[in-house]
């Protein structure tokens, strides 16, 4: 078994911020990623409907052969992955918002979450919130339209630094001093979040403690691939491939972009 593949999925091309972490960290470790963006954003769907789409995934990865699943997306994890868990044996790692270290660290106690519609309604997401945020004032806001957006590569266009301004503006006027990003497409805004907060504003998201967890349950469960061949990497998307490739093609190892209708 450890020979086999992770894998990992998302509602699009956000995820493949989690999945550069993972293979940075694991250089020897072949990946799958599925790139669900016919059915992005997962953040405007149902439970039911995120749960299904969640089980399609996990099955087609499962198909594949994979070892472990990266539910690379904030709103599956929060809505799906319990079910998954109990539903298959292959371990799972999810995504949370990073709300614990922005709570420890923040010194005006006042912490931003910028997240889909599905993570800020879940019941992990409050409870996430009420075990780590004691004494922080949580401002929730919703990014309807940047998954869209960020799916069409326009991650610095006017359009999304007009709409981001939007959804930063009221938060900064309540002295956040810390950005949580709850979206694993939103990393892709960082350098437009930069232009835009001020300074002494800090931006987290979950990507190398992701990364460093995956790598913790694969050591737990002896699963680790010890071999010194090089990795193979697989990226497959039901819609452009092309969109997908340009978030990936500043990785420097093995791996091919596909088109696959799943």
């Amino acid at each position: 078994m450890s020979s086999k593949p992770i894998g990992v999925f998302d509602s699009g091309v956000g995820g493949t911020s989690i999945w550069k972490e993972i293979q940075k960290l694991l250089p020897n470790e072949d990946t799958i990623y599925l790139a669900d963006s016919k059915n992005a954003p997962y953040g405007e769907k149902s439970q039911e409907e995120i749960l299904q789409l969640s089980i399609k995934n996990t099955e087609l990865l499962l198909e594949k052969g994979c070892k472990l699943i990266v539910v690379a997306c904030n709103t599956a994890t929060t809505n799906a992955i319990s079910n998954l868990r109990a539903q298959y044996k292959v371990p799972f790692i999810g995504i949370e918002p990073a709300i614990k270290p922005a709570a420890l660290q923040s010194k005006s106690k006042t912490v931003g979450v910028l997240a889909t519609k599905g993570t800020l309604a879940s019941s992990l997401f409050h409870s996430t919130s009420e075990n780590h945020a004691n004494g922080i004032k949580i401002i929730e806001q919703e990014g309807t339209g940047l998954v869209p957006l960020i799916e069409s590569g326009k991650v610095a266009t006017e359009e999304t630094i007009n709409l981001l301004n939007t959804y930063i503006s009221p938060m900064l006027e309540q002295d956040m001093d810390h950005l949580v990003l709850g979206c694993t497409h939103y990393p892709y805004l960082i350098p437009t979040l930069k232009s835009i907060l001020p300074d002494h504003v800090k931006i987290i998201d979950s990507g190398e403690a992701v990364a460093r967890q995956v790598k913790a349950v694969l050591e737990k469960k002896d699963l680790l691939n010890t071999s010194n061949n090089s990795a193979i990497h697989e990226l497959f998307t039901n819609i452009n491939p092309q969109v997908l490739e340009s978030f990936v093609n500043d990785v420097e190892a093995t791996l091919s972009v596909q088109r696959l209708d799943f």
